[in-house]
């Protein structure tokens, strides 16, 4: 694990808790960028003809990743644009179940569009509390990120699988940004019939690329409007052949950005889902158990039986600025100070955490 944690400079100059605003760029990726550029510097567009062959590559490296066809792999600069092109394809008929502070890029398109929104309280009894709104209210679509941005609650996947069996009719969209690249995870056996994420995070992709996955069932519910000249292959008379997944890709996609996902794919692999899950679970639970003794955590979090590495404690200005003060990266969220712990993060970080919160 060592030798991958050297890769990160940041970490040799501060306890970095904060992937959840943002990832690490670390030494082999910024190696791969660099001979990127220098490709395109000396090949000019003989190196972006190639270039096609990356994307693709890119495209393959999701889908198996993550266990989605490859075909219904859509390649997207982030989960906003991702979210608002599916959501043109979305008649506003339908009753959608949103999560009350839920990230806005997810909440926002569907208001914005007039959909009959109805919102759940996130508690400790999420999922309860989601069946039976879902049965009360007969809902039709229910749209939440995974692990909730503001204070880490994760919803039980295994829950999602069992609701898509008691509703099948139902369309569940998830954004992954706060979960992908935290632990193994197979789309097809989900439950799930759209999901998307950005890639700055958890998946240490860098900034201006994501994805959107989708089921085979999932393009008979929308009506995509977005199309484009690279949709269609560079083929003139391709225009009415145009995939589903391939909606999402109306204009040229830049090899420097989904170079990038596709160079982390392939390390987080190299250093292992199975050890990087297992480090994020450890670091989880040891910080969970710290700042419950300490009272910082909110009720709903500290009756949650599984919970993920983002926790948002109490604390004020004063209480940042001293973590900045010890070299703390963090973030201010909501009422409080978010604290998210990634594979790259110790345990003797968490234990430096805790002595600055029992000396304020």
């Amino acid at each position: 694990m060592q030798k991958f944690i050297k890769q990160f400079p940041v970490l040799s100059q501060y306890t970095y808790v904060n992937t959840a605003t943002s990832g690490l760029l670390y030494d082999g990726l910024l190696d791969w960028r660099q001979e990127h550029d220098l490709d395109f510097l000396i090949g000019g567009s003989t190196m972006k003809m190639e270039g096609h062959r990356l994307i693709s590559e890119t495209r393959n490296s999701v889908g198996k990743f993550f266990g989605c066809k490859t075909d219904n792999v859509a390649l997207v600069p982030n989960f906003s644009i991702g979210l608002n092109l599916l959501l043109e394809g979305l008649e506003p008929k339908g009753k959608v179940l949103l999560l009350e502070g839920d990230y806005p890029s997810l909440n926002w398109p569907f208001e914005s569009r007039g959909h009959a929104t109805y919102f759940l309280k996130v508690t400790d009894a999420l999922e309860e509390n989601i069946y039976d709104r879902i049965k009360l209210d007969n809902i039709n679509v229910l749209a939440l990120s995974l692990v909730q941005w503001l204070n880490g609650i994760k919803v039980d996947l295994g829950f999602l699988r069992n609701l898509k069996k008691d509703f099948p009719d139902l369309l569940i969209i998830g954004d992954g940004t706060q979960f992908l690249g935290t632990e193994s995870f197979n789309f097809e056996d989900s439950g799930i019939d759209v999901l998307g994420a950005s890639s700055y995070k958890w998946l240490l992709g860098g900034y201006g690329n994501g994805f959107m996955m989708f089921t085979d069932d999932a393009p008979v519910k929308f009506k995509v409007k977005a199309t484009g000249f690279n949709a269609a292959g560079g083929d003139i008379e391709g225009r009415e052949k145009v995939s589903f997944a391939k909606q999402f890709e109306p204009g040229h996609l830049d090899t420097f950005n989904f170079g990038s996902l596709n160079y982390s794919l392939g390390f987080l692999n190299e250093v292992g889902m199975d050890i990087i899950s297992e480090q994020i679970k450890k670091l989880a639970l040891k910080a969970k158990g710290e700042l419950e003794n300490l009272g910082l955590l909110e009720e709903s979090v500290v009756k949650r039986k599984v919970h993920s590495s983002i926790f948002n404690i109490q604390g004020n200005k004063d209480l940042f600025a001293k973590f900045m003060e010890h070299d703390v990266v963090c973030a201010q969220r909501g009422n409080g100070i978010r604290l998210s712990f990634h594979f790259y993060n110790t345990e003797n970080e968490i234990d430096k955490i805790i002595g600055i919160l029992k000396s304020s």
